[in-house]
């Protein structure tokens, strides 16, 4: 299982090759054939689903997705495989596969499988084959994806978890190339059928007249499918042309409106832009607003704190100043009393020696008046 579904790994080196590129058919007498084509497929089968079994078998040429592969090899048993579902994923498959002769009985009682896997890096849609849970649900067994690696030599290798296989880009050559041709070509009455092939001690009849006839009859066969199928190739090939001019004119207006979708997008997200860059200007700008206010507010109440601190200061010093305004005029007022207070005692000695002396000539006279008295007759 790869991420592509169910990937066919060859125990041949050359397998890279004719496994993954071109498609396979069947020829009754030269049995399997490949035709080589240049796109790079998992594996180019379709599958079936029966009760107790998975089965696939080779997609034709001129087979792709777009066709009804549903009723494809419907009556030819031989062309499937079917495995018991129970050992689906085993490296050693063919070990387990089922009767060749319950292929029709199987073929009949199955269903297709329809899953698909779109490779947008190579514009290709793959049959991807049964889901990995449903493969889990019939096993038991958990189921292990691996993925593709690009090898740059022919060949593919598993190993940790990667599987490298060698699938370059096979360009289609036009009608002025040189178109490769194997050094050696084999005639075609010289190509053994399958049953010499197998047992090639045996001799085989190839004269005999039953031989000969069925032969021809399923030579007749085979040329005529072969022109059918040619037919349905053509016409599908039409189809698909049609139907990949119209994907890509599908893919061209939906990329056209994936485009126009993105421009939009992208305008309308460089008109988000714009707009949350001026709202983070804006929000900016309120912001430095309201911080210089902060900083005028913060410088006005410090103007003011300093203002107060300095009436504050000089209310001090005025108070200091008037103490000792006071104060010199309380020692002015104690100096200015103590003068007084000087002055009326020193006017009061001088009162009082005045007065002494007043009474001290009073008494002298007083005397002297006495004395004279008795001295001069008294006058009657």
């Amino acid at each position: 299982m790869t991420e592509y579904g169910w990937t066919w790994l060859s125990d041949y080196n050359w397998g890279w090759a004719p496994f993954h590129y071109g498609r396979w058919d069947y020829d009754n007498f030269y049995g399997w054939y490949w035709v080589p084509d240049n796109v790079w497929g998992p594996a180019w089968v379709i599958w079936r689903r029966a009760p107790g079994y998975y089965g696939w078998a080779p997609m034709g040429p001129g087979m792709n997705i777009g066709m009804n592969y549903g009723s494809y090899y419907n009556n030819y048993g031989n062309r499937w495989i079917f495995i018991n579902d129970r050992y689906f994923g085993r490296n050693n498959i063919n070990h387990y596969y089922a009767n060749p002769n319950d292929y029709n009985m199987l073929l009949s009682k199955s269903s297709v499988i329809n899953n698909t896997y779109v490779d947008n890096s190579r514009q290709i849609t793959y049959v991807s084959g049964p889901t990995s849970s449903d493969v889990r649900g019939v096993t038991g067994r958990r189921v292990s994806s691996y993925a593709i690696q690009e090898n740059n030599v022919p060949g593919q290798s598993l190993s940790n978890g990667q599987l490298r296989i060698y699938r370059p880009q096979v360009t289609k050559s036009n009608n002025i190339e040189q178109r490769s041709a194997p050094s050696v070509i084999t005639n075609r009455q010289d190509v053994r059928r399958p049953s010499e092939i197998n047992s090639p001690s045996q001799p085989v009849n190839r004269n005999t007249n039953n031989n000969t006839r069925q032969e021809q009859q399923q030579d007749a066969i085979n040329r005529q499918d072969a022109i059918n199928r040619q037919n349905a190739v053509n016409q599908q090939n039409a189809i698909d042309k049609q139907n990949a001019v119209d994907r890509q004119n599908t893919v061209n207006q939906q990329n056209a409106v994936d485009k126009q979708n993105v421009t939009d997008q992208q305008a309308a997200v460089k008109r988000q832009n714009a707009v949350d860059q001026q709202n983070a200007v804006n929000r900016q700008n309120a912001v430095n607003r309201q911080n210089a206010v902060n900083r005028k507010n913060a410088a006005d109440q410090q103007d003011a704190v300093n203002q107060q601190k300095t009436v504050n200061r000089q209310n001090a010093t005025d108070r200091q100043n008037a103490v000792r305004r006071q104060n010199d005029v309380n020692q002015q007022n104690i100096r200015n009393n103590e003068k007084v207070l000087q002055q009326q005692n020193v006017k009061k000695t001088n009162n009082e020696r005045r007065d002494k002396s007043s009474n001290t000539v009073n008494t002298s006279r007083n005397a002297g008046a006495e004395e004279s008295s008795k001295n001069s007759p008294v006058r009657k």
